[in-house]
């Protein structure tokens, strides 16, 4: 009879722990200077393979605040020629997407003046927003770590974050992120990521454009270097979106026909589109490459994102834009590797209908 009850319990302890869930593979807990080599397709917020599915459609919307240079449409000011659109078709996405709630969108200098980005992002949101956001003004220059001000934009984030957390887009240089954690550490706990468009794999990983090919910069992260320092010295979790990805994917004149298809953002950034596109043509390219929308794509669609959990560091080496100066200038760089440095998640492929899928999130009518 003893046999027998000893049995049963044994019976009733297997059962029992196999209603517990198992620790999931990869996780941010389990980086350090020799990370999983695994490469992650869709990780979450925590980076770990378990989240691998899309969104739930009654899932709760994810909480967004977007730091954005917009220039859409905007002359350069030191040259001839016209600024990057590609922040445009960030921000327009995740106005389509039923799965963010954009929380507050500030600006910041980058591939305009400060006024101008200010000025887009109200546009932006005044004619395309499908609900009411808040517009905060930003940084317009650098850090300056000697006399650090805070701004609009800072102050707004911060109080955001006080009320709940949220991940933080940041698809211009990274300096209203960097000085509010310098000046309210306390709230890293809750920014659950913050993703940013810079970074490379080796200091000769060159952003290559053009027939024939030329240098362009890995702008965000060169405009402000402490922006990005900030955030990894403070263990922010870090996801970014590098040339390596966005250099895979091309909009042509035919998209630009397609994405016009009757409704006001569409049919505004297509046209808008057109000149920045013909930059890229007289250069010797088929399109342009949508860099910052890939950074808003991993936070709609993070099953359609190739990714693998790296470390960052920041290093001098010669300065890709004047290589051939025989001065030797040299500059900060941002490398992403799997040696030593910073947890970092790197986004560096797409699956291979992605296209498709992109073009299909600006079909949807708002």
């Amino acid at each position: 009879m003893k046999i027998y009850k000893k049995v049963a319990v044994l019976f009733l302890m297997l059962t029992l722990l196999a209603t517990f869930p198992l620790e999931a593979k990869t996780s941010w807990k389990s980086y350090g200077t020799t990370p999983d080599p695994t490469t992650i397709t869709g990780a979450g917020k925590d980076f770990t393979e378990a989240e691998t599915e899309p969104t739930h459609p009654i899932a709760p919307k994810k909480k967004v605040w977007v730091d954005t240079d917009l220039a859409v449409g905007m002359k350069r000011y030191h040259r001839e020629g016209y600024s990057d659109v590609d922040d445009g078709y960030a921000v327009l996405q995740l106005f389509k997407a039923d799965n963010i709630d954009i929380i507050g969108i500030s600006a910041v200098f980058g591939n305009t003046r400060i006024d101008d980005a200010y000025r887009l992002c109200k546009e932006m949101v005044r004619e395309f927003s499908p609900y009411p956001i808040p517009v905060y003004k930003g940084a317009g220059e650098r850090i300056d770590l000697g006399q650090v001000e805070t701004n609009d934009a800072v102050e707004a984030m911060a109080e955001a974050l006080r009320k709940e957390p949220m991940t933080i887009l940041a698809i211009g240089p990274a300096t209203n992120v960097g000085l509010l954690l310098l000046r309210y550490p306390e709230l890293v706990s809750r920014i659950q990521e913050v993703v940013l468009v810079a970074g490379r794999r080796t200091p000769t990983s060159y952003f290559e454009i053009g027939n024939p090919v030329y240098h362009a910069p890995d702008l965000n992260f060169d405009l402000d270097n402490d922006g990005f320092r900030i955030l990894f010295q403070r263990g922010v979790k870090v996801v970014l979106c590098p040339f390596e990805i966005s250099n895979k994917v091309w909009l042509t004149a035919k998209d630009l026909d397609q994405l016009k298809n009757g409704t006001p953002g569409n049919d505004w950034l297509s046209e808008k589109s057109r000149p920045w596109l013909q930059q890229w043509e007289d250069g010797g390219d088929i399109g342009f490459n949508p860099f910052d929308v890939l950074a808003s794509h991993y936070l709609i669609a993070p099953e359609d994102i190739v990714m693998e959990p790296l470390v960052a560091r920041l290093e001098i080496h010669k300065n890709d834009m004047q290589l051939k100066d025989e001065q030797q200038n040299f500059k900060q760089y941002l490398l992403c590797d799997k040696s030593e440095g910073f947890p970092i998640l790197y986004c560096y492929d797409v699956v291979p209908d992605y296209h498709e899928r992109l073009i299909k999130s600006f079909l949807k009518d708002n």
